[in-house]
């Protein structure tokens, strides 16, 4: 994958479409896709996907920090990205939220999930470049985009290297934004609009 947008490893199981070839042993999941279904899938469909930005907020509830995962893709090229990753059969948007931030920051991050779980944004990744401002080489995906606080420790897994906290000035920087793989500078963009802290 060139550009692993929107997400190196959706469903925390490693994103190698030989992981899907079967379930789990006693997984017993009717939803699981092969290979070739997945493959069918993403040619075929919309993927739906959920994105969080985690964030650190000050006592009066101001954002404070965002946390950007570091990557480094199958080229061994780093890239920068957000915790993303696709929304199983029968599973909640929330849970799915709960889920990749466990699987990207830790079980210790301590998420704060919003009560009504609206997106601040719903970004269209399209394999074309250009049709919008999110490129993602393997399919269609359409991603709801929240902003998250985190209480706790974050210890990155699964493929991250780290998580970097930048001020939301740093956040929206140019120099920032072209680390950002898929189009996901102006996601972050996108966001601090929304909480009133793009200058």
């Amino acid at each position: 994958m060139a550009v692993r947008t929107p997400d190196p490893d959706p469903d925390g199981e490693g994103d190698d479409l030989s992981q899907f070839s079967e379930p789990p042993a006693g997984a017993g999941n009717p939803a699981w896709l092969s290979e070739f279904e997945l493959a069918e899938a993403r040619r075929r469909l919309p993927m739906l996907y959920v994105e969080a930005i985690p964030v650190r907020t000050d006592g009066t509830g101001q954002v404070t920090e965002l946390g950007i995962l570091l990557r480094s893709t199958p080229l061994g090229e780093m890239t920068r990205t957000i915790v993303s990753g696709r929304v199983r059969f029968g599973e909640t948007v929330r849970d799915a939220l709960f889920r990749h931030i466990e699987n990207d920051l830790g079980p210790m991050a301590f998420p704060l999930l919003p009560p009504q779980p609206v997106p601040f944004t719903v970004a269209e990744y399209f394999p074309i470049p250009g049709v919008s401002a999110f490129h993602d080489d393997r399919q269609h995906a359409v991603s709801l985009a929240y902003v998250v606080p985190v209480t706790g420790t974050c210890e990155p897994r699964q493929d991250a290297l780290e998580v970097t906290w930048f001020s939301p000035e740093e956040a929206a920087s140019d120099a920032l934004s072209d680390e950002m793989e898929g189009g996901r500078g102006t996601l972050i963009r996108n966001a601090l609009a929304s909480l009133g802290l793009l200058r």
